[in-house]
Parts: structure tokens; sequence; C-alpha cells
């Protein structure tokens, strides 16, 4: 554990903005919840091997024994939900009048991909989306992904008439709550919550990709991100080689200004961070009881990883030290088989809608950051237990395919079960479209 009392708040928010510094936050609320200490979960262990074989059911049902066959957890998957739909873009674009080379192809992948991670913040249970090329309706992430896609190859993002298939500043600059409401059929009768924090991050987004040239290049497209890693990778044999920490800071940094202000320390805004009450204690250091999560930050760094190792070769090097994400379908399954149980009546009534046993918090509620840093370790926990079940080591079935093929996944199927009605969370998040 690092200890950073005695330093400054500069070097404190430094800090909470690392990697490293997710997993050891929230180490400490696992720790105070195996002596009990929690404020508002009772932490049961003993149910977490329930976990685990339910999570290794779903991999065997899915892919049997074949585990080199799970796809890492990542953005393409939602993006290609009911149909392929970025291969055939590839090979559209190899075959178009003035074919592009791999470096562009992988720029324009990171363009689509990172601002529709960046839309794809909790929808709620009312909203879908109906793909008009095949008459298919999706919702959640698919949905969010799908029509994604459809705003990314109509030119939406983009500065230039001439090249629709790009993200870049211009475009970003006008975009409106309408274009976008409209692009994702949003109405009256097809409500989608955080649709105004999702505008805002897009035109946040514009303004962030002007002020990080040494990120984003002087064409202020996301895309251009490869050329900042290049500069910063090493090239082994015929290999190249790049650190997570370079991809996580050009992300962390370069796209701070998009971020609605909530928590500073040092005059630093911090994002994804949090208060958390347990770990408050007498006479502590400002900052010592935050917690980072940074959730949409890492599910960029795992979504955009792939296009950079699938169609250029390159090789990410320390990506241990990311983490599961702490969104409501990993900590929902943690909730819905037990690990994880709300003491009784520590929520006020208010917390629950009329008739509902479900309780709705705000993102910032502390309940909310006790179970989001203790989803955090169970994901690391659950990994462990299923890598022991089949004895395989870390590189034979890494944390991003556990994500995929089995917590994420098995999170969203325990809730369809339990509430087939809305297949919503246990607890329910009031998304502003910016956090989860």
């Amino acid at each position: 554990m690092l200890a950073l009392s005695t330093e400054n708040p500069v070097t404190r928010a430094a800090y909470l903005r690392t990697l490293p510094s997710i997993r050891e936050r929230c180490s400490r609320v696992h720790d105070l919840a195996r002596q009990g200490k929690l404020q508002y979960f009772d932490y049961h262990p003993d149910k977490e091997d329930v976990v685990i074989e339910f999570c290794a059911g779903i991999i065997e049902r899915d892919f049997g024994s074949n585990f080199s066959a799970i796809p890492p957890h990542g953005r393409w998957r939602h993006l290609d939900a009911g149909q392929a739909r970025i291969e055939p873009m590839l090979r559209n674009w190899d075959m178009s009048g003035t074919p592009i080379d791999d470096k562009e192809k992988c720029k324009r992948l990171i363009d689509l991909f990172l601002v529709s991670v960046l839309l794809d913040a909790g929808a709620g249970n009312q909203w879908s989306y109906t793909e008009e090329a095949t008459g298919q309706t999706f919702s959640r992430s698919e949905g969010l992904g799908v029509a994604s896609v459809h705003m990314f190859t109509d030119g939406l993002f983009s500065g230039s008439a001439l090249q629709p298939f790009r993200v870049d500043a211009q475009g970003l600059s006008v975009i409106t709550l309408d274009k976008v409401a409209k692009a994702m059929q949003v109405n009256s009768s097809n409500v989608m919550a955080g649709l105004e924090g999702r505008t805002s991050l897009l035109s946040n987004l514009s303004t962030a990709l002007k002020a990080n040239p040494q990120f984003f290049g002087d064409d202020e497209r996301p895309g251009n991100i490869v050329d900042f890693l290049e500069k910063e990778s090493k090239l082994e044999n015929s290999t190249r080689r790049v650190h997570i920490s370079s991809l996580w800071t050009a992300l962390i940094e370069g796209l701070a200004p998009i971020w609605p202000s909530r928590l500073t320390l040092g005059g630093i805004p911090l994002g994804d961070v949090w208060p958390c009450t347990a770990l408050r204690q007498p006479s502590q250091a400002e900052g010592d009881d935050f917690v980072p999560f940074h959730k949409l930050t890492g599910w960029l760094t795992y979504s955009l990883m792939e296009p950079i190792e699938k169609i250029l070769g390159w090789k990410f090097d320390g990506v241990e030290d990311l983490t599961g994400l702490p969104e409501y379908r990993n900590g929902g399954l943690l909730v819905d088989l037990g690990v994880l149980t709300l003491r009784p009546a520590v929520l006020p009534p208010e917390c629950y809608a009329h008739g509902s046993d479900i309780p709705r918090l705000k993102p910032s509620h502390p309940a909310i950051v006790e179970w989001r840093a203790m989803t955090v370790i169970e994901l690391d926990r659950i990994a462990d237990g299923i890598r022991r079940k089949h004895m395989l080591a870390g590189d034979q079935l890494t944390l991003a395919q556990v994500l995929e093929s089995a917590t994420w996944k098995g999170g969203r199927e325990v809730a369809k079960k339990l509430r087939p009605a809305t297949g919503g969370p246990p607890i329910e998040i009031e998304s502003d479209g910016t956090v989860f």
C-alpha cells in the first residue's frame, strides 16, 4: 500500500488518477468488509463459490474448454450486436477508390470506439433502438453501440463532408441535444436516461481534442492517440510494445476536460473518484478517504486496446494493472447471488420508489461507493477462482476474458431471471450519462 498522507494534495491527486490507485483503494474497502466494518453492506465470502461456479458454467456453456476463443471485454462486441458491422466496414474501406493503410483503419476504429464508449452510460429500462437496415431492435449497451455505429457512418461526428468516417473536434462542436436525440430515436415514448449528460460529453470532447494536441494531433481526432503511443513504444524484433500506462495517461489526461466538475484535490478535477465514509479516520489527510474508479476510462482502455492489437499487431505490457469494471452488471451479480447484502433498514424509505424493494441511488451515495469498491476486488477473486477450477494461468484466462464471458454477461442474465419485467440491476443508479 502506498502511504501518501504526508504528500501534498497535488501529488495525492495525481496518484488517484493512476491505474494502481484503483485496486489499492478498493482493497482498503474490501479489508473493512472482511472485518464487518462497512456502513451499508455485509460481505459473505462463503457465497463466492456460488458465483465462481455460476460464471464457470456460463463459460462452459458458451465456449466449452476453448478458453483461447474467448474475446477480451471491449466495445467491439456491442457494435456487432446481432450481426457483424466492424469487419464489413473494414472491407468496404479496402474496396474504396482510395484504400487506406492499417494505421488509418485503426485510427478510424479508435475514433468510433471512443465516442461509442462515451455514449455507453446506462440508458435506462425504457429506451431501445431499431436498426433500419435489419429491423432488429436493441436496448441498453447494444442499442447504444449499434446506434453509435450509424451515427459514425452517417458522418455525425465528422467536420469533413468528404470524410464521414472520423471523429474530430470540428464535427463534435456542432453536436446538439436534438441531433443526438434524433439519431438515438429518443422521443416521449422512447425515453433515454442521461441524454443531456451524453450530449455534454460529446461537446466537451471537442474541447478536449483541441486542448491536447500532444495526444490528439493537429487535426484533433481521438485516433491520433496511435501516433502518441508509437512515440511511447519500443520495437522488440518485429513487434511494437507499449505500456498500458501510456494509453491510460493519454485517456485520463487527454479526456479530463470532458467530465462534469465533481471532486477536486489540490485544484485538480479527479473525475470518477468519490469519498467513502467507511474509510474516514480522524486527522487523515484530505483525499485519503477517496476511492477512484474511472470506470469509463477503464472501459475505453479495454476497448481501444483491441483494434490496436488486432489491426496493428502491437502488444501492451502492464495489463495486470487493469481492473474489473465497477458497474451495475458486475456489481449486480454480487448482490443477486448473495456475496453482498444491504444491511437491514440501512437506507431510508425515500430511497425506494413506491411499492418497490429496489433502492434508487445517486452515483455519489456512499452505498454505491462501497458497492463499486467491493466489485473491483471481487472480480479479481472470481477470476482467480475460475482459473483455479480449470488450473489455468493468468495469461490463459485473463481478467478481460472473464469480464466478457462470465461476470458482465452473468450479471445481466441473473437480473433478467430475477426481474424479468425490466432486467434491471438489484440497485438502481440515477444515471446522468457520465459515470455508468
